[in-house]
């Protein structure tokens, strides 16, 4: 543990007093980290061949296993696998059901639903990855590492083998790599990315020395092409560049997408597999930049299976929604209308209809799933929901008979997890799985109440506030702002759907059960409330946006029940950058604050080759707004840091790299206010934590840091004076 206090001191916390602070901080009662830890996340569920069940991976802490789920919903689902360290990927059936095949640490692993110890379909001397199986599933195309001759990089194979006899056919070669594999619909070809690199440039900044060299990923895209998977010359496919959402549109023609280097426009375009040549069918232009969060919305644009239409999402009412164009072009007609966002579109296999799961007006933090039938005919469309009540149900996958949906569903008492229903309203639901430990008490959780409150510039804020149960309105409590990440993400009514998001609500209900009101905004810039919200960060990155995040703060002083002395701030990534602001352009505002792995400064973030474009869009140069760059930078200003500040940062972050904390601990020492900062490294860790003995330690050094300055109640090892209102210093 690096303690970051002047001058640097290096602590050492020994295991044995953590579980000593762990035992006289977590009573009986409370909701305690090792609970935390073993909430699990399930992902990636696929079908079985005759529809009776699902298999899916099942995450816990960052390890992944393969488990079983009956779609009836009868008895709980079947760990396939029981490994203890490392992640599985790429799950499908084979041909008769009765054997799954999944990625694991580059090989082709398989494991028998009748029992058996999951092994290695065959052995390579070399990695491979990237498994997909065709069409017909008697062969899987791979990625195999190596091949490249002398004075090159290692490289990739482009390989074909049988699953049957284990016959192979090396198709392709590139001299750096070979990705995006895709089977076209018949089984004929192959289509690949071959490239693509990420160039490393490496620095060594004065204030961190010349020993130590952090590497700044430049990523540079590949060429697509397509082969005869029987073997036979590729064909260049398309300009050089990136392939968003990259999918066969017929058996001769692929669709993607591409965004402008600004991200001021988004085009859909239809590659002709045999000439190369490229047309585009659609084109979105945005005045401010284009805004829609891939991440969400899903697969986008989407072709029919039949090879008629592509469905793409666009933002052009001002609100996200579904809309179909033929795939030989014209004109496009939206399928969805309101003031909601639709993301995440399904074509059902005989593509007459398409699932996808949308908020309804006023409710952002809900999701439905709704189904439009298209038919023949996009311009006639039905749209109706076949999920009700209050959660979060979001990516809709079709059965293979398209009669039932599979997708996640989260609520204020449940973190996410798997339902089966029909394909039409008035289904039941089922349960496939259940992701919380047993030993939880669900009755304990607490549900969020949806507010609003006044921004800078008068607007309303929406946010969502959590008070204990129980509490003592007579009484001043301490609270905590909850500030997300991604700038373009939501806070949820209830568990977030992502793991990297629902961890942290795990951990907000603890703190609940501590005692301490917590309130988390949703910024402008924030998904879920259409495009104007979200395009209200343009050329004022770091402005009113962060306003919006810590006026919560004056929002809670107007609460009786809450102590205006003691209000902690925290947040991750883009929440990392505002707690970075409020603890320097409002010094006095917040008791304390909880950095994690937050942007210090946009200049910087822009000279990262692998942000610069995203950085852009929303504020153009730092030669062309030099002021705006000047507000978005907390690390100018740390010398009016006057509250204690925790700063928690993974070695392995390329998000946000983690050099960036490094600086900022350099300017806290140089400005004197060592005294204030602790900082923790988390070696090899990536930007959202994952790893147990990571999230253990990360977990506790918070609930210690605010213990000790908004309660005073900390441990022992961790605890000091807390400064009087209106100090400089503690």
């Amino acid at each position: 543990m690096f303690g970051l206090k002047l001058p640097i001191l290096l602590a050492v916390v020994s295991v044995a007093w953590i579980g000593a602070a762990s035992a006289q901080n977590n009573p009986a009662s409370r909701l305690s980290i090792d609970q935390l830890v073993d909430i699990k996340h399930p992902s990636n569920p696929v079908w079985s061949p005759d529809g009776s069940h699902i298999a899916f991976i099942w995450s816990r802490a960052g390890v992944s296993n393969v488990s079983l789920a009956a779609t009836n919903g009868v008895g709980a689902p079947v760990p396939l696998t029981s490994f203890t360290e490392g992640r599985v990927s790429h799950v499908f059936w084979n041909r008769s059901g009765d054997r799954l095949y999944f990625a694991r640490k580059g090989n082709l692993w398989e494991v028998g639903l009748a029992g058996g110890q999951p092994r290695p379909v065959w052995k390579s001397p070399t990695t491979e990855a990237d498994f997909v199986p065709s069409p017909e599933g008697t062969r899987v195309a791979f990625v195999r590492a190596g091949g490249g001759g002398a004075g090159q990089e290692q490289g990739s194979d482009l390989v074909v083998r049988s699953v049957g006899d284990g016959t192979e056919l090396k198709l392709a070669h590139d001299d750096f790599s070979i990705q995006q594999l895709l089977w076209s619909p018949d089984g004929t070809h192959l289509a690949y990315v071959a490239g693509a690199k990420i160039v490393h440039h490496d620095e060594s900044p004065a204030y961190s020395g010349a020993k130590l060299i952090y590497s700044i990923e430049e990523e540079q895209p590949g060429q697509l092409s397509v082969i005869p998977s029987s073997g036979g010359t590729a064909t260049p496919v398309a300009t050089k560049g990136w392939h968003e959402a990259l999918s066969w549109g017929d058996a001769g023609h692929f669709v993607f997408a591409r965004l402008s280097n600004e991200y001021k426009k988004r085009t859909i375009y239809v590659a002709d597999a045999r000439d190369g040549s490229q047309r585009a069918i659609r084109e979105d232009a945005e005045d401010k930049f284009w805004s829609l969060p891939d991440w969400e919305a899903g697969p986008d644009p989407l072709p029919s299976p039949d090879g008629r239409w592509v469905a793409f999402l666009s933002d052009q009412d001002g609100w996200d929604h579904l809309y179909v164009i033929p795939l030989t072009g014209g004109a496009a007609v939206q399928i969805t209308k309101g003031k909601f966002e639709a993301w995440r579109p399904a074509w059902s296999h005989d593509s007459t209809r398409i699932a996808f799961d949308a908020n309804e007006p006023d409710h952002p933090g809900d999701r439905r799933i709704g189904i439009a039938a298209i038919g023949t005919d996009p311009r006639h469309a039905r749209v109706e929901y076949i999920t009700s009540g209050q959660g979060t149900n979001v990516e809709p996958q079709w059965s293979l008979d398209d009669r039932r949906l599979v997708y996640q569903h989260t609520d204020t008492r449940n973190s996410a997890d798997l339902f089966v229903t029909d394909a039409k309203a008035g289904g039941k639901p089922v349960r496939l799985s259940d992701s919380m430990p047993s030993t939880l008490d669900r009755e304990s959780f607490v549900a969020p109440e949806f507010v609003h409150y006044p921004g800078p510039d008068g607007l309303s804020v929406p946010g969502w506030l959590f008070l204990p149960k129980g509490l003592d309105r007579s009484k001043k409590h301490p609270a905590i702002v909850w500030v997300h990440g991604d700038g373009i993400n939501q806070n949820y009514d209830g568990w977030h759907v992502q793991r990297n998001y629902a961890v942290y609500y795990s951990f907000h209900q603890r703190l609940l059960q501590e005692g301490y009101v917590v309130f988390a905004p949703d910024y402008r810039g924030s998904i879920g409330y259409g495009r104007e919200w979200r395009n209200g960060v343009y050329m004022d990155v770091g402005g009113n946006d962060a306003k919006d995040a810590w006026m919560a703060a004056n929002y809670l002083k107007t609460l009786p029940y809450v102590d205006s002395d003691r209000i902690g701030i925290w947040g991750l990534s883009y929440g990392g950058f505002f707690t970075l602001i409020a603890m320097t352009d409002q010094p006095k505002l917040f008791r304390a604050g909880v950095d994690v792995a937050g942007v210090v400064d946009y200049v910087m973030y822009y000279g990262d080759p692998f942000h610069n474009d995203w950085t852009v869009g929303r504020i153009g140069t730092p030669e062309e707004n030099p002021k705006v760059y000047a507000n978005a930078s907390p690390i100018s200003h740390i010398d009016r840091l006057a509250r204690p500040l925790l700063v928690l940062h993974g070695t392995a972050d390329v998000n946000v790299p983690f050099v960036e904390s490094v600086w900022l601990m350099d300017e806290v020492l140089k400005k004197g206010k060592g005294n204030l900062v602790s900082f923790m490294i988390y070696p090899g860790e990536f930007h959202y934590f994952e790893r147990e003995h990571v999230l253990r330690d990360a977990w506790q050094r918070v609930d210690d840091f605010f213990a000790t300055y908004l309660r005073g109640g900390g441990s022992p090892a961790s605890s000091v004076t807390l400064p009087p209102q209106g100090a400089t210093s503690p």
